[in-house]
């Protein structure tokens, strides 16, 4: 069987066509910066395929319908298409952000689920919709092909009460479910695992400080192979900062702003998810511009590469206080794997906690492959692991409908 996998980010689409009976990736390909005025799509057709080719382009992509329809295009048109038709793929599975309590497992989709990845909407702006919007195209533009929702909030079900509950009114969790829910599951789930395997350990004996770093960026405490923690809550807007998320802030600003700006409630959330992080300090979202404009002596992009390491840094101290300690953190997603001053800096003052880089392996090493980069007497191993959250997604979705 052949899977498609798709996965939507606030900005971007991502996409994998993968041979289920030997893991082999047909296909791949990016769509970036979706909604601003230029955008990109790299894609490629892997070897042995019919049509081996590479296409990248520059071009407008107004919204994520816009993007997927170049994107069938791409794998199923003469351009570089490794499929005759739509009819030769089995199955397209979804990255959901956001399944509140209702979904910890993979899911068909249908009218029902759609109506409630909608009414989880509000708890994941950015994300949801998009994901919505690249169930319905694909539906469109894949006709008879069964659709599987996998959901980014399932890894974190085995974080306890006392850690997923906030310290508010209980009758608004029981009423609301107002909890911590976490993001970004199966990117946490899939670099836990390739970690133990590293280590040489089973993965329920296995401690790791997993570190996602893109766009959105989020941290999961894994315990003995459990998710303990994490620092995403309610909606993927807590913790870290991010592109053009605030991540952890003063939650009286809301009331701060709305009595001497004159914000309502949905303005403030707007600021917050969409004008903040990195964006809302230098005027750039993306850290390679942030980078460039340090480059050119830029002291608000300085700034802001100061803030968004820093809180990487306390987070890690954090975590390893409440795991007692763990055998190895491991940087991912996009930042994580490619940006070595961003991990130069998150990780260059928690020596006395037994954990030191090396600057040499951190700047040596050939990018998309398993590196360490801690130093050899560090306590606590340190890997660049890439993350593959389409095959995790892939074997879920051939799983689910390989059993209807």
């Amino acid at each position: 069987m052949k899977v498609l996998v798709l996965n939507c980010g606030s900005s971007s689409l991502k996409y994998q066509l993968i041979d289920m009976d030997n893991l082999d990736v047909l296909c791949s390909g990016l769509v970036e910066r979706i909604g601003e005025p230029v955008g990109k799509i790299a894609h490629k057709a892997y070897p042995g395929t019919p049509k081996e080719k590479a296409v990248v382009s520059e071009e407008p992509f107004t919204d994520h319908e816009a993007a997927l329809k170049r994107t069938a295009g791409l794998i199923t048109g003469s351009e570089a298409g490794v499929v005759k038709n739509a009819s030769e793929i089995g199955a397209i599975g979804h990255r959901v952000v956001h399944g509140g309590e209702a979904f910890r497992q993979p899911v068909l989709i249908t009218e029902d689920v759609k109506a409630a990845i909608k009414q989880f909407s509000t708890l994941a702006p950015l994300h949801n919709p998009a994901g919505l919007t690249g169930i319905e195209a694909a539906t469109r533009l894949f006709v008879g092909v069964p659709q599987v929702a996998v959901f980014d909030t399932a890894f974190h079900g085995s974080i306890p009460d006392y850690a997923y509950l906030f310290p508010i009114p209980y009758e608004y969790y029981k009423d609301l479910g107002i909890r911590r829910y976490g993001f970004h599951g199966t990117s946490h789930a899939y670099v836990a695992k390739q970690a133990a395997k590293v280590l040489g350990k089973p993965f329920d004996q296995t401690s790791v400080i997993t570190v996602h770093l893109g766009n959105g960026c989020s941290m999961a405490a894994v315990k003995n192979g459990q998710c303990i923690d994490t620092t995403m809550g309610l909606t993927p807007l807590e913790g870290l900062m991010m592109g053009t998320r605030s991540g952890d802030v003063d939650p009286s600003i809301h009331a701060f702003l709305a009595k001497n700006k004159g914000l309502t409630i949905d303005e403030i959330d707007t600021v917050l998810n969409k004008q903040s992080g990195s964006k809302g300090i230098a005027g750039v979202s993306d850290m390679r511009d942030i980078h460039a404009r340090r480059e050119k002596g830029d002291k608000m992009a300085q700034l802001a590469f100061e803030m968004f390491s820093y809180r990487v840094t306390r987070h890690i101290g954090a975590f390893l206080a409440v795991m007692d300690g763990c055998d190895a953190i491991v940087f991912t997603a996009g930042i994580g794997e490619n940006d070595p001053d961003t991990r130069q800096q998150c990780l260059s003052t928690l020596g006395a906690l037994g954990v030191k880089v090396s600057k040499e392996r951190n700047y040596g090493f050939k990018r998309g492959q398993i590196e360490k980069i801690s130093t050899d007497d560090s306590k606590v191993a340190i890997f660049v692991i890439p993350t593959n959250e389409e095959l995790e997604i892939a074997n879920q979705t051939y799983s689910l409908v390989s059993a209807q």
